[in-house]
């Protein structure tokens, strides 16, 4: 009876980020540039949850309802919350220190673009940020996701970069040592949503998975897709290069959740708290 009565009491309980489950424990790093996953509850129709104003992916686990939410690295540990049908539900953002990464460049224009570039820059910026906050309502094919190439690790996300000598933003993404002209697949389900050729970033494809769920891909040689084209898991979608701010041939991978940019690692079982 004892054990009876803990268990209808912890079913009592509200959800929270910390419900076992194996989406859980797959990807609840609620960290700056972390994720977080937050029970919604159970229901027949998927509600309708927001982070910071922005809808954030929800998706379904053996009949509960779970929020799948980004947390961007300029998030402060302490108390954050989803809202959901007029509930704030409740989460903790641990603590991260990332490491520092000194790059030297001799493109000095890439540390300190001349005017022309910064009204580049600033178009470039406007039109990814359209493309990182677009929301479509389809559900991710798969969250664990697959590697968009096989090749060592040769910078992870979060680390402070110093372009000679000159801090600039946190590196977004991971990046993989590869050499130029091996084939980029995208790790899930997805369509084209936007492909250019920018200052930073060189050439460029986002595709979007589902609900704000995003990969990014820069730095490519060639292009293999076009926008509005749809994607299976393992589609190449463009092939390793050094475009655009790089110092050699790589494959820079960014994954972004209600327009925030988190460590892939999560999704390919790699993170390192």
């Amino acid at each position: 009876m004892p054990r009876l009565l803990a268990l209808t009491l912890m079913l009592c309980l509200p959800f929270t980020a910390h419900a076992d489950s194996y989406i859980t424990r797959l990807l609840n790093k609620p960290v700056p540039g972390g994720v977080a996953v937050v029970d919604l509850g159970s229901g027949s129709a998927a509600p309708k949850a927001t982070y910071d104003g922005k809808p954030v992916l929800v998706v379904n686990e053996q009949g509960t309802w779970r929020a799948i939410v980004g947390i961007p690295l300029t998030v402060k540990p302490g108390t954050a919350q989803v809202s959901v049908g007029g509930r704030a539900l409740p989460f903790e953002v641990g603590s991260k220190k990332y490491p520092e990464q000194r790059i030297t460049l001799k493109n000095t224009r890439q540390v300190n673009p001349n005017p022309a570039d910064l009204k580049r820059i600033d178009a470039e910026l406007a039109e990814q940020i359209r493309a990182y906050r677009s929301f479509s309502p389809g559900t991710p094919s798969n969250l664990l996701l697959d590697k968009p190439v096989t090749g060592p690790l040769s910078s992870k996300f979060g680390v402070r970069r110093f372009f000679n000598g000159e801090e600039r933003n946190p590196h977004a993404g991971l990046d993989f040592a590869v050499p130029a002209g091996t084939p980029i697949k995208t790790p899930a389900n997805g369509k084209v949503i936007l492909v250019g050729n920018y200052f930073f970033n060189g050439n460029t494809v986002f595709v979007d998975h589902g609900q704000g769920f995003m990969s990014m891909f820069c730095h490519m040689s060639k292009i293999d897709v076009k926008v509005g084209q749809s994607l299976v898991r393992g589609a190449v979608v463009g092939r390793v290069g050094s475009t655009g701010r790089a110092t050699g041939p790589h494959m820079h991978w960014n994954v972004s959740l209600n327009d925030a940019r988190v460590d892939p690692a999560i999704f390919i079982n790699a993170f390192q708290p």
